[in-house]
């Protein structure tokens, strides 16, 4: 029962990889349609891509980091 805090914690990390993942393929694949679409707009879409993208990734990296602090602070 004192190792459950680590199972919830791995199940978090899983979790949290699997999103940020499938939010970051989904932004991708957006963009890259956008850009074959038009791509004389390939520089506004990439530049409208970033910051989503920056969020996101962060967003999973403090999510990373609270769960290994639960693990670590246990």
């Amino acid at each position: 029962m004192e190792s459950l805090h680590y199972f919830g914690a791995a199940l978090g990390l899983g979790a949290i990889v699997i999103g940020a993942g499938l939010g970051i393929g989904r932004l991708a694949a957006a963009a890259a349609e956008g850009i074959s679409r038009q791509p004389e707009a390939a520089d506004k879409i990439t530049g409208a891509v970033n910051l989503p993208l920056f969020l996101l990734e962060g967003v999973a990296i403090l999510g990373e980091v609270f769960a290994l602090l639960i693990v670590l602070m246990k």
